[in-house]
């Protein structure tokens, strides 16, 4: 008897760690799925030769995100939500997010989150410049640190409790998570 109850509490052992591991694959899967659409995206950018050159002329650099914003936006004509954040792509973000935000030091990211310049309610859409009259609020560094990392000239960003993807060059909402910050 004792035997087989010693068998049946390995074998919980074994399910429980089986599942995390199949977790962590499916995980690992949704960012390299992820990751790949913000690549084609990056090279959807270069293609239409939007680049990340740096001036210090005002009156050039406003010219340059213009037309930034002109051939991102025509890159994309038929861009829409999830295009980017699938629906699996979103689900991983909101639980590592939540992960984040109940895990140790959440608290902080809560208190950092909510000391941000108030940012009215805003109606993000693909494929269109966040409103330049608006403070982009940052993505605090222990929440960037449990997310993919993004390629130099795209942000994570937050409105309320939309987590967007941001293209700073092109000054572009490239997809976006409503409800990402519960």
């Amino acid at each position: 008897m004792a035997n087989s109850k010693r068998l049946a509490q390995i074998c919980l052992v074994l399910l429980v760690f089986d599942g995390v591991a199949l977790r962590a694959q499916d995980d690992s899967l949704v960012v390299k799925d992820f990751e790949s659409r913000v690549k084609k995206y990056q090279s959807l950018k270069s293609d239409f030769g939007v680049s990340n050159k740096q001036t210090n002329s005002a009156n050039e650099l406003a010219n340059e995100k213009r037309q930034a914003t002109e051939k991102a936006h025509a890159a994309r004509p038929t861009a829409k939500q999830g295009d980017i954040f699938t629906p699996q792509v979103a689900g991983y973000f909101k639980k590592q997010i939540a992960s984040t935000l109940h895990g140790v030091g959440g608290d902080k990211v809560r208190a950092s989150l909510n000391r941000a310049e108030p940012t009215p309610n805003v109606q993000l859409q693909v494929n269109t410049p966040y409103p330049d009259n608006l403070p982009l609020q940052s993505t605090p560094p222990t929440l960037l640190f449990n997310l993919p990392p993004l390629p130099r000239g795209l942000q994570y960003r937050i409105v309320g409790s939309t987590l967007f993807l941001y293209d700073e060059n092109s000054r572009l909402v490239i997809d976006y998570i409503t409800g990402a910050i519960a």
